[in-house]
């Protein structure tokens, strides 16, 4: 992957509020490999922006007043990295991280966490859109089932046709270990 310099890891919406769901979820794997991500990355000192959902909603899991709104002990930002919250499904509407980034001179965005239909999948194709060389980390995602008239969709299928549909257009796809394969040594 060559230099870290323009090149950012955007950990999405870890937060426990998706501990609180009753819907069955896929990726059993998603917060392992997540860590796995953020922890080389750090090591490397490469950039780092987390991102959180905040509700606007007091009864919402993602609400402040909530637990659910706490990131997973393993996924807490420490000091001086950066935090963005953002109350839309993109992370790249109506906060600065658009900004953030084209400041330093990021181009390429490499995204991972909660939900892959929802806020990855919105984030992954704004990013696209805005010029960003956009990496998908399929096995760092996760979804859950949900319903329509017709009944009950998996969220291994709900995953899978999103991924497919992200790399036909708008991502890269790559799995945790074939990204991690491909970063430099820590400095």
């Amino acid at each position: 992957m060559g230099s870290m310099d323009n090149t950012v890891l955007i950990p999405i919406d870890m937060q426990l509020g998706f501990d609180f769901l009753t819907t069955k979820r896929n990726n059993p794997m998603m917060e392992e490999n997540g860590q796995g991500l953020l922890s080389a990355w750090r090591q490397l000192r490469a950039p780092l922006i987390h991102v959180r959902h905040e509700s606007i909603h007091p009864q919402d899991l993602f609400h402040p007043s909530h637990p659910g709104y706490n990131f997973h002990p393993s996924f807490v930002p420490l000091p001086g990295e950066v935090l963005v919250t953002k109350s839309a499904n993109s992370a790249l509407i109506g906060t600065d991280l658009d900004l953030r980034l084209r400041r330093a001179k990021v181009g390429t965005v490499v995204l991972f966490g909660f939900v892959t239909d929802m806020c990855v999948s919105t984030t992954a194709r704004h990013a696209s859109n805005l010029g960003y060389k956009t990496i998908v980390i399929e096995d760092a995602c996760a979804c859950f089932d949900i319903r329509d008239k017709q009944g009950l969709i998996p969220a291994r299928d709900i995953h899978r046709i999103h991924i497919a549909t992200l790399a036909q257009e708008f991502a890269t796809i790559m799995t945790t270990a074939a990204l991690l394969k491909e970063l430099p040594h820590p400095r």
